[in-house]
């Protein structure tokens, strides 16, 4: 029943993310959320960290499409600057939005990864469209929306569950 909402990997940021290793196994596309995910919920811009990780993610073969639910000002501001794609307003869990991040990637699920923050949104949108999900810790918790902070409670359950039937350990995360 929970298995939509199990990503296939665990990380703590992007950064943790083993891009060769993907690269490798096939996968070729990038689909990412942008608050909480990339920077904080507030945070205006990309850290040069950031943008050398985007940097490592070109050079390792990968298209990168942002894929958020918030509104067009704060993901434009965003992405533009760094010439990356972008869609907002997506809402999801949404099959829509994948399929439109798809279209500009111009690859298959199946050489897609998404990549979140949250399990009702980034994971269960991403499973649902047979892609490789990847879930990453919140990065900035206390400035989340009503929805996001709705969501996150829900998440816990999903968690509580998930432990109690033995399929999600905190040793699983990298």
């Amino acid at each position: 029943m929970f298995e939509k909402l199990m990503p296939k990997l665990r990380v703590n940021t992007v950064f943790d993310i083993d891009l060769e290793g993907l690269y490798a196994s096939g996968y070729r596309a990038i689909i990412t959320d942008l608050d909480n995910t990339l920077v904080g919920a507030k945070e205006p811009s990309a850290t040069p960290i950031l943008v050398e990780w985007f940097e490592k993610v070109k050079q390792h073969g990968f298209k990168l499409v942002i894929v958020s639910n918030n509104n067009l000002g704060r993901v434009s501001s965003f992405a533009t600057p760094l010439n990356i794609e972008f869609i907002h307003k997506a809402r999801k869990p949404s099959n829509i939005p994948f399929h439109k991040a798809l279209g500009l990637l111009g690859y298959k699920p199946s050489e897609t990864v998404v990549v979140g923050d949250q399990l009702l949104t980034d994971v269960y949108g991403g499973n649902r469209m047979g892609l490789y999900t990847v879930l990453v810790q919140p990065i900035a918790l206390e400035d989340e929306g009503f929805v996001t902070r709705f969501n996150r409670r829900v998440e816990r359950i999903v968690q509580s569950r998930l432990r109690k039937v033995g399929v999600w350990t905190e040793e699983d995360k990298n």
